[in-house]
């Protein structure tokens, strides 16, 4: 984890402060008609007209939430409006999407490296250069590597490039369950065994939590499910309802055991069931939401990081490696993504940065399924990591600076970058 100066960590929980303060002049009757006239954007034709329709509500008398969603829609709205000029013909039912293009590369467009940097400020939810970016990620994977290889040749595993070495150790017997009903439910009570053991962290971690969020366990999924090749899925706990995370086993001799540690610190504990639940009770408008799909999957991976930083790895060196190569999978797909639409990288470059950084795919997308995304959604998974990356940044060395680093973080919902780093931010 990056760890900032007191000054750069108290910078950037004063704005998150200065965001949650509910203004004097707050009235709950304008968080309503807000909400009425954001529903009501997708019948306007026009990201223009759309502007124009809320230009009329004031931040400052909008309690958090509200003001949230009111300063996230209208500069995303802003950006989308640009983005119509620079590269027409997208899709323009909510958040804007590019055409796609005949060859791969937002570059090859005359437009495309001004489309590109606006992509990543919209999703990210700050202005982030993409040059910038991608050699942040350069760094980052060439700091996982170094790690990992130390770990691997700790277990033996001294030759080869860390994606050569991540194959070898995925399709060792020695680490795989069996291809069975046995070595299905022993996956899931070892990983409903970690999930104890972050719910234990979470105050020290987090602080206090919605309580649904504590009533969430890892389940097989039926049969008829794990036949039909049924991927990952999640049940996120209500008042009503407990939480669960139904996990892909189908292909098990797929998944080695330490490979799932860090899957229940991303799904579940400290990732999505404390975020999500955080978010709907905040009531976060599902434009909102749409428009920030990124901060999601970046807390969940800084969840990873959190327990990791935490300890929970320290005499487990193989799941530490485990949780290595899932970074490496976010942080890889960043670099595609900014090599692929910035540095002009072709899909055989791209495909063999994969191989040689990160060996194995993950589980859910194959690489080729994973090069078409990323070639079809530009700045979508940079962003990801690149939340991620920020998350990190904000936190202090120490635990009460942590815990209030996070509430602030999760308070209200998702919320752009911009919010959580610049001391009386406005959209």
């Amino acid at each position: 984890m990056t760890v900032l100066g007191r000054r750069g960590i108290l910078g950037g929980l004063a704005a998150s402060a200065t965001l949650a303060a509910l203004p004097t002049s707050a009235r709950p009757g304008d968080a309503a008609k807000l909400r009425e006239a954001l529903d009501e954007l997708e019948a306007i034709s026009g990201y223009d007209a759309q502007l124009a329709r809320l230009a009329a509500f004031d931040a400052a008398s909008l309690p958090l939430s509200a003001r949230i969603d009111l300063r996230t829609i209208r500069k995303s709205i802003a950006i989308d409006s640009q983005l119509t000029r620079l590269v027409p013909g997208g899709k323009s039912e909510g958040p804007y999407r590019l055409p796609r293009a005949a060859e791969p590369g937002l570059w090859r467009h005359a437009n495309g490296a001004q489309a590109f940097a606006l992509l990543l400020e919209r999703n990210v939810g700050e202005r982030t250069d993409p040059e910038s970016a991608h050699r942040r990620f350069e760094r980052t994977v060439a700091r996982l590597g170094t790690r990992a290889d130390r770990l691997m040749r700790a277990a033996g595993f001294g030759k080869g490039s860390v994606g050569d070495r991540f194959k070898a150790m995925f399709a060792d017997p020695r680490w795989l369950y069996s291809d069975d009903d046995a070595g299905r439910d022993a996956a899931v009570a070892d990983m409903n065994r970690w999930l104890d053991n972050a719910r234990r962290a979470l105050s020290a971690l987090v602080g206090p939590v919605p309580r649904t969020s504590l009533d969430v366990s890892v389940r097989r999924m039926t049969r008829a499910e794990e036949a039909a090749g049924k991927g990952g899925y999640r049940e996120i706990p209500t008042a009503g309802q407990s939480g669960a995370y139904f996990v892909d086993l189908k292909q098990i001799r797929r998944r080695p055991r330490w490979s799932l540690h860090s899957v229940v610190h991303h799904e579940l504990l400290p990732g999505h069931m404390v975020q999500l639940p955080i978010e709907t009770e905040a009531g976060a408008h599902p434009l909102r939401i749409a428009y920030l799909p990124a901060f999601s999957e970046g807390w969940a991976i800084h969840a990873e990081q959190l327990m990791a930083d935490h300890g929970v790895y320290r005499d487990a060196p193989l799941e530490e490696l485990g949780h290595i190569h899932w970074l490496l999978f976010r942080a890889v797909r960043g670099l595609i993504d900014t090599g692929i639409h910035h540095r002009r990288w072709s899909i055989a470059e791209a495909r063999a940065q994969l191989d040689r950084l990160q060996g194995v795919p993950a589980y859910f997308a194959s690489f080729e399924q994973d090069l078409d995304r990323i070639a079809g959604e530009p700045a979508i998974r940079a962003a990801e990591a690149l939340v991620w990356l920020e998350l990190a940044d904000r936190l202090w060395d120490r635990t009460d600076g942590t815990v209030y680093a996070n509430q602030a973080i999760l308070e209200g919902g998702r919320k752009p970058m911009r919010f959580v780093s610049n001391v009386g931010s406005d959209a």
